[in-house]
């Protein structure tokens, strides 16, 4: 399959590329992304008996992808060490607490939040190139706070490989911060950001559009990649959860092949819920994707008003704090998609020009064929959590913002299926608040209190992170980054 761009061709780069250049290369022309030139259609009765790893590794291969058998293979096998060998996304039937409600727990892997679904096999499929090809790759990554973690875990002590992750120096919960300061890998290094997620986010961007960044870097014998969502080798292990999630209810004999269903993705960064965007346009019948926000509602202003703007907006600081995010990078990909290059470039020159845009009419009506949107408070959210689980189920803070949506977006009595993007282990402070609980916990109080009032275990990769010593303890200002990886590399 070949990859096009989202913003078009500069006359510099190749007008078509295969799947292993852009995600070694996931910089496209005039700042724009990557994405396929066609997306592959299902046949859903084919699928519906197949494994997750049969699965996935049925959706690469409809994707064509030009990476060896035996790589794709290794790399799906990893799913084997999530909790349950056969089910690393474990869908729990909420029906009798929420009519129709089944939640997705993509939080079964190491770092135990939905990044490990997509960056465990990226991480063996970009390592295998890198020793195939013989060079060296510099990974980026900034974090609003799970993506940093699983990327420094898949990436630990690969060969060809450094790992430079970018986070907001107290943007994370504890618990996230402290997996990744505490990574003693020899390849890694880790830096806090004076400033949000969008400051991280925007140097990654603009060290991957800089020549001068990149020139230093082949000095050194280095080219240069991200492991951040507007890398498509993320977006199309995204595909495939949602694919499973909806089978999985087939299975279950909850819905018929062809039936329609919902689904609900908190949303940050956009990436979760473009993997079920493409899902749809491959032919799942979701009947309409409802995103839920926190208060950084930019997705819901956008959603519901066909208005982007960032101008005189700050980032604020959440229970929710993975979602704390204004520039939303994938949303790029839906414009591209339903409005083509031409348009899409426009829109997101005027955003970098002016700190917004906005889309016409007719155009509004198209992207609300496909979403809607809601928002939830940290009050409302808290009221989610201890809702459910005075019901024995438990929710993190991201996840509690589906409720809401569950309850207000959905206009036909149809089965939803909520994503749940990370375990309650990982904001146990926030977590204990909404229950009641002691306030301004630590977060390991806050694990110990919650696990012995509700009888949930901790899991050992939680546990053990207070036992670790801190090895990267630099954070720096935005204008300092570039000189420190460079550092870091030579």
């Amino acid at each position: 399959m070949n990859f096009i761009e989202t913003r078009g061709n500069d006359g510099k780069r190749a007008k078509n590329e295969s799947f292993s250049t852009v995600i070694l290369n996931p910089s496209a022309s005039f700042g724009g992304l990557y994405v396929p030139e066609n997306l592959p259609k299902l046949d859903l009765n084919l699928l519906k008996e197949f494994s997750y790893g049969e699965l996935a590794l049925k959706v690469l291969e409809l994707f064509n992808v030009d990476i060896k058998k035996d790589v794709l293979e290794k790399a799906v096998k990893l799913y084997e060490n999530f909790d349950d060998s056969n089910n690393p996304a474990e869908i729990k039937d909420l029906n009798n607490i929420e009519k129709n409600l089944y939640i997705s727990e993509l939080y079964h892997g190491p770092t135990r939040a939905f990044k490990d679904m997509a960056l465990q096999p990226f991480g063996e499929i970009v390592g295998s190139l890198a020793i195939e090809r013989n060079e060296k790759y510099l990974i980026l990554v900034a974090t609003s706070g799970d993506t940093g973690p699983a990327t420094l875990q898949t990436f630990r002590n690969r060969e060809n490989i450094k790992v430079v992750c970018l986070y907001p120096d107290g943007g994370t919960s504890d618990v996230q911060r402290l997996q990744m300061v505490t990574d003693n890998g020899e390849n890694l290094k880790v830096i806090g950001i004076n400033g949000s997620f969008d400051d991280a986010q925007s140097t990654l961007k603009n060290l991957l559009k800089s020549e001068n960044f990149k020139n230093k870097l082949d000095e050194s014998g280095f080219k240069l990649s991200a492991a951040n969502s507007v890398n498509f080798g993320r977006i199309i292990f995204q595909t495939i959860y949602h694919i499973h999630g909806y089978l999985k209810l087939v299975k279950d004999n909850i819905l018929n092949i062809g039936d329609k269903y919902y689904i609900t993705v908190p949303s940050g960064n956009f990436g979760n819920a473009l993997g079920g965007f493409y899902a749809k346009l491959m032919g799942l019948p979701i009947e309409k994707i409802l995103i839920s926000s926190n208060s950084n509602n930019i997705l819901y202003e956008f959603i519901t008003t066909g208005r982007y703007s960032i101008v005189n907006r700050e980032v604020i600081n959440t229970k929710s704090p993975a979602m704390d995010i204004l520039k939303s990078s994938n949303i790029e990909r839906v414009l591209f998609s339903l409005f083509g290059a031409k348009r899409t470039r426009e829109l997101m020159e005027e955003l970098e020009k002016n700190g917004c845009y906005q889309i016409y009419e007719n155009e509004i009506a198209v992207v609300q064929k496909y979403f809607s949107a809601s928002f939830s408070t940290d009050s409302e959210s808290y009221i989610a959590i201890k809702n459910l689980a005075d019901k024995n189920y438990l929710l993190d803070t991201h996840t509690a913002t589906c409720i809401k949506a569950h309850k207000e977006l959905r206009d036909l009595d149809l089965p939803n299926i909520a994503y749940s993007t990370a375990e309650w282990t990982k904001f146990a402070p926030s977590v204990a608040e909404a229950l009641n609980l002691e306030k301004n916990l630590t977060d390991q109080e806050a694990l110990n209190q919650i696990s012995k009032k509700l009888s949930l275990k901790i899991p050992h990769q939680i546990e053990n992170l207070f036992k670790l010593d801190e090895v990267h303890q630099t954070v720096l200002s935005v204008s300092e980054i570039e000189s420190e990886i460079i550092k870091f590399i030579i």
